[in-house]
């Protein structure tokens, strides 16, 4: 029996689970979420409680055991929390703006970069050098971030990019040149 999958899901004041066949949907003061429901599993709610089950033994019936539970419960945090993720820019002259529904970035290329957010995602920058993903989809979340990141990533001899706050860059030494190969040698 999977561990995670056999937990119940606390369903909180103000939010709204429903399983109708192959979709789940959950309802909450910051939006609503979709999320498809494979054959192998059904979502039960009772109360203030939602259980998963599944419907067979088999291998794949018992991988989506655990895996339906967590994105629902992902789904619940999303809609009552939110999610977020932050980003540092790292750089001289690398900085971000938030324009309309556009993330504006120059980064060191001869053009600035516009970002286009996708519906359900804002950015805020704080002091032009930290942007900050907010939505309500965990996945859209992260994946909208590690877009961004991919314009510019980190590189390891200036840390120069653009990183998560809490990630680490290893840096490496750049080139240590010889004594007198410069000149005309001995």
């Amino acid at each position: 029996m999977s561990r995670i999958g056999k937990q119940p899901i606390n369903i909180p004041s103000g939010v709204k689970v429903s399983s109708g066949g192959a979709v789940v949907k959950v309802t909450g003061p910051k939006g609503t979420l979709e999320a498809p429901l494979r054959g192998e599993v059904c979502v039960k709610v009772e109360g203030s409680a939602a259980t998963v089950t599944r419907n067979g033994e088999d291998r794949v019936s018992r991988e989506l055991h655990g895996l339906t539970r967590t994105l629902i419960a992902n789904m619940i945090t999303g809609v009552t929390d939110g999610f977020t993720k932050r980003l540092e820019i790292v750089g001289v002259g690398y900085k971000a703006e938030v324009k309309g529904e556009s993330l504006n970035m120059s980064l060191g290329f001869s053009h600035p970069i516009v970002y286009s957010l996708p519906k359900g995602i804002a950015a805020a920058v704080e002091k032009q050098t930290a942007v900050i993903i907010k939505g309500a989809d965990k996945q859209l979340v992260g994946q909208v971030a590690a877009e961004v990141r991919s314009l510019r990533p980190p590189e390891p001899y200036k840390g120069k990019g653009i990183k998560y706050s809490d990630e680490f860059i290893i840096r490496k030494a750049g080139k240590a040149g010889k004594a007198g190969a410069a000149g005309g040698g001995k």
